[in-house]
């Protein structure tokens, strides 16, 4: 069921972990796997990335079974891997193929296959139990390669929590102090964010009405309204899916044209499309992408959108790398949450339930603790 976010509560590190593991996380954009071995480190688990020559994508356990070397090191042999230290291959159900000087393969002389999924432009792997690997699980980023919308974006590597990332993203005033040059404006500060979660999800919403736009929005309206230079109705409405993934829906339109009731036919949208998988307790991967719904066609809109957010992300990166060390500096130390804070706090209450869950501590999503 639907309800407000309650008053701002404690949040306090303990020593539960930090990522649930029967969950889809992405480890790759989809064209960054091909016929090379690609390593990647997904909820503190060593992988390696490769296609077949079919071109199905897959993730094997990169620690190969005789001395733990990783495949990465070796090479392809037709769909399977060889290890780069004795030549021990295995295929892509991660069962040994080969072994040198010896006609008999020692039946246990396996590695982990991981569950993968190519969707939205992602490879997604699935680091829990196999048996739980649903498909239709896989978070919906759709805008992603979606014909009505237009866009691109890369990947991230974070030396920082994911959560850090996720608190960012839940929590946009800070665009008003540490973008303030492209997003930044005072009326993020000033208007009520309206938060509601159930079960693994949170939605925190806020409009803007009648206000003049930042630079980054403006030129944007720009494009599509070359001779408007009136105030607009501004919004952002940001769904977070546990355990990692953030869509946000952004725009402006023509001030009074309808937006808030439901009319942005006189406006410009993005979806800043944004989904980690966490690397160890202390590094990401931060996927991302910017998609928009008008002048499809025009690659330099594409690829202006795409540098002007990454010069964004950059800013918001600087940050988080310094708080993460700070928190190393202050083990232990109370986090106080603030109003702006509560669509985080909901965040990470959907993922400690998960998180218990798996260790067999059923807590409702959002429960209080």
């Amino acid at each position: 069921m639907t309800k407000p976010a309650g008053p701002p509560a404690l949040l306090q590190d303990d020593n539960r972990p930090s990522f649930p593991l029967d969950a889809w996380y992405a480890a790759a954009w989809d064209h960054e796997v091909g016929r090379t071995l690609r390593p990647i480190r997904v909820a503190d688990q060593p992988l390696v990335l490769y296609r077949r020559t079919d071109g199905r994508a897959v993730a094997l356990a990169d620690s190969c079974w005789h001395r733990l070397v990783p495949l990465s090191m070796g090479m392809l042999a037709g769909d399977d891997v060889e290890c780069g230290y004795h030549g021990i291959r295995y295929d892509s159900d991660g069962r040994a193929t080969y072994m040198p000087a010896q006609q008999t393969i020692n039946p246990s002389a396996c590695v982990r296959s991981y569950p993968v999924v190519e969707r939205h432009r992602f490879v997604w792997v699935w680091t829990g139990d196999p048996a739980k690997a649903d498909p239709d699980l896989v978070p919906d980023m759709h805008w992603n390669d979606d014909p009505a919308w237009a866009g691109d974006g890369t990947v991230i590597r974070l030396d920082c929590d994911y959560r850090l990332v996720l608190d960012n993203l839940m929590d946009l005033t800070h665009e008003a102090f540490v973008h303030g040059g492209t997003l930044g404006q005072d009326e993020l500060n000033h208007e009520r964010l309206d938060v509601t979660h159930d079960g693994t999800g949170v939605t925190a919403t806020k409009w803007m009405l009648g206000i003049p736009p930042p630079p980054f929005w403006s030129s944007q309206l720009r494009a599509v309204y070359p001779d408007y230079t009136g105030p607009v109705d501004r919004w952002q409405i940001i769904r977070f899916e546990a355990p990692s993934t953030i869509t946000i829906d952004v725009g402006v339109a023509k001030a009074g044209s309808g937006a808030p009731q439901g009319d942005r036919g006189q406006g410009v949208a993005n979806r800043i499309l944004n989904t980690l998988a966490p690397g160890t307790g202390k590094t990401c991967h931060y996927f991302w992408a910017i998609a928009r719904n008008y002048r499809l066609a025009e690659q330099k809109i594409t690829t202006q959108l795409r540098e002007a957010t990454t010069r964004v992300f950059a800013e918001d990166a600087a940050i988080l790398t310094a708080q993460q060390r700070a928190i190393e500096a202050n083990a232990g130390h109370t986090f106080y949450n603030l109003n702006i804070d509560a669509g985080g706090m909901w965040a990470r209450r959907a993922i400690d339930a998960l998180v218990d869950r798996e260790a067999g501590s059923v807590l409702p999503a959002g429960a209080d603790r």
